[in-house]
């Protein structure tokens, strides 16, 4: 099953994802997805083509096979939006050698830790990336967005509207790394600040 939609997310650097967990879940969250180590793979034509105009085809590996579009991005009333089409596929390596076949080629392998949560109908993911913990807040529109955001007591200036591979190629850049990807072996031994990743703690 398929689904295409605009998404409407916020993504905030967290200092104590612990804390912040505990202040989502004394406010009601439901857990929906306990904690979960994924897998993408990201594709781009072999010129680039796909990051030159914004967009994103993606292979991730959580619950299941997921195969995902996105579009260019925009702000709309503080808000990160962009159209989604995401749908679950039968086989991950199948699914890799279809998109080679069609001429893509891996530009990025990415991992992270997922927990997710429901809130007042909006979800709320804690992600522990490579480079440090975050939170996104994703909703049917954005004053709800920004309704629980309040009752968080995050800030909201604090808010983040790149992706998580655009700060890794921010990072990539600000250090000289000459790794491609974004995975924990690769940071094991770095100190990574939000001064570095140019954000600061939303839950401060």
């Amino acid at each position: 099953m398929g689904s295409s939609q605009q998404e409407l997310e916020i993504k905030l650097y967290l200092s104590n994802l612990e804390s912040f967990q505990r202040r989502v879940e004394a406010l009601g969250g439901q857990l929906l997805e306990p904690r979960l180590h994924e897998i993408n793979l990201r594709f781009d034509a072999p010129d680039g083509q796909l990051t030159r105009e914004a967009k994103v085809l993606r292979l991730r590996q959580d619950t299941a096979p997921r195969l995902t579009y996105k579009g260019p991005g925009m702000t709309v009333d503080g808000v990160h939006a962009r159209t989604e089409i995401e749908f679950t596929v039968s086989d991950f390596p199948s699914a890799q050698a279809l998109l080679e076949a069609l001429g893509y080629q891996v530009s990025l392998m990415y991992e992270k830790y997922r927990t997710t949560y429901s809130l007042e109908g909006l979800l709320i993911t804690l992600d522990e990336m490579p480079y440090g913990n975050f939170t996104e807040i994703e909703g049917p529109e954005p004053g709800a967005i920004h309704a629980v955001a309040e009752k968080l007591a995050i800030n909201w200036e604090a808010r983040i509207l790149d992706s998580y591979t655009s700060l890794f190629d921010h990072l990539r850049r600000k250090l000289n790394f000459t790794f491609r990807d974004l995975s924990f072996d690769n940071f094991s031994t770095l100190e990574i600040l939000p001064t570095h990743l140019g954000v600061i703690p939303a839950d401060q």
